[in-house]
């Protein structure tokens, strides 16, 4: 229990830091596929 306890945190403290890089390269994505959508329209 203790383990997964030390893992989330750490897990949480890297979304933390790393937030904008994470909705950036989410953003890429969904562009990415939108461009896809409208081109096989």
């Amino acid at each position: 229990m203790h383990t997964l306890q030390e893992s989330y945190r750490g897990l949480s403290l890297v979304m933390e830091l790393n937030w904008d890089r994470i909705i950036y390269l989410a953003t890429i994505i969904i562009a990415l596929g939108a461009g896809a959508w409208l081109g096989t329209l």
